[in-house]
């Protein structure tokens, strides 16, 4: 049992999910030649170990993401899927899903506007599921071919389903909140570029006459090693003062893979 707990915190170390869509990172450049853009991005991992022949370990998970963006020039269309499952032996250890769509309009304006609808789960932390509306007034302070900076503010309305982890029942939760952000994008050179974004969510709990005040962050650090293939390395992390529920306020993930472009 030792070992595996082991081997679930080390994995899951890997895994862990903001609750935080970090938009700016999956969305692709744009390329003026092509009105379909997709990227993928999986991960699988099957094996068997064991010291005891009556004690053994067998895993299986898998992740992978898609991030698409279709436009007509004008307008444009972003949808992200992103999926991480792991299972020990019977055990559903980590179960976490997310779906995410987004109109951008004039997106090639310095100034402009967005509207998005995202649904979600998180079987670890016991989110069953989120569902948010919103939208963001998004401009460009900074536009060049190194660098650009962005400052989106806007606001959702966000529903949340929620397991006690010491009790038996469920938690249902209503907000509209205040949605803002700050992204930086930085080609170093023509096979690096580093992005950082950092989220502030903060919405009114009427239940506890309180503000619920929500943080992430991600730093990316892609490296192109072909035209189709990059190396990709990544820190994210969210907190919040406030969880709906009793669990971990502060989480985070650390990862590395490789990117494939279609």
């Amino acid at each position: 049992m030792n070992r595996i707990l082991l081997i679930a915190l080390f994995l899951t170390s890997f895994s862990s999910h903001a609750q935080i869509l970090n938009i700016e990172r999956y969305r692709l450049e744009t390329d003026t030649t092509k009105s379909l853009m997709i990227k993928a991005t999986g991960g699988l991992n099957i094996f068997n170990r064991s010291a005891a022949i009556d004690a053994p370990v067998n895993l299986f998970g898998y992740k992978w993401d898609i991030n698409s963006m279709y436009h007509t020039g004008k307008h444009a269309l972003i949808f992200v899927t992103n999926f991480d499952y792991l299972r020990i032996n019977d055990n559903d250890f980590l179960n976490f899903g997310l779906m995410h769509g987004r109109a951008v309009y004039n997106r090639e304006r310095r100034k402009n506007f967005e509207t998005y609808v995202q649904y979600s789960f998180d079987n670890f932390r016991g989110l069953a599921p989120r569902w948010i509306v919103g939208g963001t007034f998004r401009n460009k302070l900074v536009k060049s071919e190194k660098i650009t900076l962005v400052l989106g503010i806007g606001a959702l309305y966000e529903n949340e389903t929620w397991e006690d982890p010491y009790g038996e029942g469920f938690v249902q939760v209503s907000f509209i909140k205040s949605a803002n952000y700050a992204s930086l994008r930085w080609s170093i050179n023509d096979f690096v570029d580093l992005n950082l974004v950092n989220y502030y969510q903060v919405g009114y709990d009427r239940e506890i006459a309180a503000f619920r005040n929500r943080i992430s962050g991600t730093a990316n650090l892609n490296t192109k090693i072909t035209d189709r293939f990059s190396f990709n390395n990544s820190f994210e992390y969210s907190y919040e003062d406030r969880p709906i529920v009793p669990i971990t306020p502060f989480i985070f993930a650390i990862r590395s893979g490789i990117s494939f472009d279609f």
